[in-house]
């Protein structure tokens, strides 16, 4: 049976049961019922690699005020932890359940067809995703952006899009990011629906605003409720944005990255983001100090971040352009937005930074020094230097890809006028990516269905925060969450989290662990592993309780190609050799 014959169906059934209840009510008065409210709009806007301290609404001098009026009409998460990656982050917000058990333990490869584990990246087909509940539920189902969700061998041909967009429910997509996650801004590789269509050739042409452009036209303000994705490439490298942006920042960078993780540090305690006796852990081991730069390097690095800050504050402005269509359109008041980060800023192009090529570029300083004008522009593909990521992490230890809240930790607003009346709080509940998709089913009022044609369906493990919406005192939805990428962990369970590196190809029993007491300990400075080494072999146990609930295998090293990239990213954060 097809599913638009389901659909009727069970809309006619709908109807049946409604109209069975008003003659019932007729025979029987009662008080009558009060009328249920029309379902919300979602628009769930996903930025990528954007630090938890890299808006203003968390303490940034970046200049986000689109984003940060969301914020003061609504809510802020202080607590909202991520897979500290992209494909694992954005496999968990969509179904609600962790990314070991949907099969995305790390970035989409080159795949066997024959790997049954959750290296395959192949989310499997009985794990309902959320476009596809809300769909079944009415909802028009809108993708736009970033998907890099699919195993490299889907390249769109008959029978090898199984995990395409249009294949997971939703109904309309313009996108791209099946087998790489990074693209340019002004000439994208893209993808319509199925199929694959010409780069952009305007001089003109921006992809955070083409995307922006058709979000607007997917809300045009039908009755019909609608599910918008909006995955921003921005703010991952390479660094993209008009000139004119980057110059708004020239000079405010100049004192360089230790003093202004400082300044975000104050501002951070001043707005209640962070709590006021937060400590500032010390610069991250192999992160180069501000003060032992040359003028050189000075002069060439400040220019990186004020390109950074150009493309964020850029984005932004598109974020403040589909608001303001919403508010015009009479549709702000009942659209529940939400703006998340999928990890912690980038760390990948190490103290130098990526100029003509994001990574691992060799491009001598002299050379970018004589090209700073070009910076930004489709000539270069920027990254910045790695100690700006440590700026974006503030107040945490390290950055994207790590197991420490630098590189989980990210941001998360949420509003919606028709519910939320707290506007402008901050909330302090634990909150995970897999809480996400059930919270938003529960806006809606559905959840995932635990049976599906006949088969039965993968078990959720994430749950709703709703409440969280109206109650500042609301309990967790979770206080355990276990972690893994790459080999590296984590635990969270109530205030304490537990943190092991591993060195590739040695022992996991001989991992280092570390310990913190996050109730009193927000920023993770203070390793008590010494001091409580009963709480930490606790933690230990439950980690691989955890891991083994929910992934096959818990531990796997990483291989080929993408081994020697976690060695480049870890190297300096890792014991010394003489110590392995």
């Amino acid at each position: 049976m097809s599913y638009t014959l389901r659909s009727g169906i069970a809309m006619l059934a709908m109807v049946a049961f409604a109209l069975n209840g008003d003659r019932a009510a007729a025979q029987e008065p009662t008080k009558p019922a009060e009328p249920r409210a029309p379902r919300p709009n979602i628009v769930l806007i996903v930025l990528d690699d954007v630090g938890f301290a890299d808006l203003g609404c968390y303490g940034s001098e970046i200049r986000t005020p689109n984003i940060d009026a969301l914020a003061k009409g609504g809510l802020r998460y202080n607590r909202f932890d991520t897979r500290a990656i992209c494909s694992p982050t954005r496999a968990a917000l969509l179904t609600g359940r962790n990314g070991h058990t949907v099969n995305m333990a790390g970035l989409p490869r080159d795949g066997d067809l024959t790997d049954k584990t959750s290296w395959r990246a192949e989310i499997p087909q009985n794990a309902e995703m959320l476009s596809l509940a809300l769909r079944y539920a009415g909802y028009r189902t809108v993708a736009l952006g970033k998907w890099h969700l699919a195993p490299t061998y889907e390249d769109g041909t008959e029978g090898k899009r199984a995990s395409w967009p249009l294949q997971r429910g939703f109904d309309e997509f313009y996108g791209f990011g099946f087998a790489v996650g990074a693209q340019s801004q002004y000439h994208p590789d893209l993808i319509e629906g199925n199929e694959k269509i010409a780069k952009p050739d305007r001089k003109d042409y921006h992809l955070s605003i083409d995307l922006t452009d058709r979000a607007i036209a997917a809300l045009p303000g039908a009755d019909r409720p609608t599910f918008l994705y909006l995955a921003y490439r921005a703010a991952h490298a390479p660094h993209h944005v008009p000139a004119a942006f980057r110059d708004r920042y020239a000079g405010v960078y100049d004192k360089g990255w230790d003093e202004i993780r400082r300044e975000r540090f104050a501002r951070q305690k001043e707005l209640g983001i962070i709590p006021k006796d937060t400590v500032l852990p010390e610069r991250n081991v192999g992160d180069r100090s501000w003060n032992d730069l040359t003028a050189q390097e000075k002069k060439v690095f400040a220019a990186f971040m004020a390109n950074y800050a150009g493309f964020v504050e850029h984005t932004d402005e598109q974020i403040g352009r589909l608001v303001a269509h919403l508010k015009a359109t009479g549709q702000f008041e009942n659209a529940l937005l939400v703006v998340l980060s999928d990890n912690g800023p980038a760390s990948e192009a190490g103290q130098t930074g990526g100029f003509f090529r994001a990574y691992r570029d060799t491009t001598p300083l002299a050379e970018m020094e004589k090209n700073l004008d070009l910076l930004g522009s489709d000539k270069t593909e920027p990254l910045y230097q790695r100690p700006w990521a440590m700026v974006g992490a503030t107040p945490f230890r390290r950055y994207k890809l790590w197991p420490f809240a630098g590189g989980t930790r990210a941001p998360l607003i949420v509003s919606w006028p028709r519910e939320i009346k707290d506007g402008g709080a901050i909330r302090r509940q634990f909150v995970e990516v897999i809480d996400l998709a059930p919270t938003l089913l529960d806006a809606a009022g559905v959840q995932f269905r635990s049976v599906i044609d006949g088969h039965e369906q993968i078990p959720v493990a994430g749950r709703s925060i709703r409440p969280s919406f109206t109650a500042a005192d609301a309990k967790s939805a979770r206080d355990v969450q276990y972690f893994e990428l790459y080999c590296n962990r984590a635990i969270t369970s109530g205030p304490w989290k537990a943190v092991a590196m591993h060195v590739p190809g040695t022992d996991f029993e001989k991992d280092q662990w570390l310990l913190f007491n996050t109730d009193t300990d927000f920023s993770e400075s203070t390793d008590l592993a010494a001091r409580h080494p009963e709480k930490l072999a606790e933690l230990k146990t439950l980690w691989m309780a955890e891991a083994t609930k929910y992934s096959n295998p818990p531990l796997k090293e990483t291989t080929g190609n993408l081994r020697d990239i976690v060695n480049h990213v870890f190297e300096d954060g890792l014991p010394p050799p003489n110590q392995r």
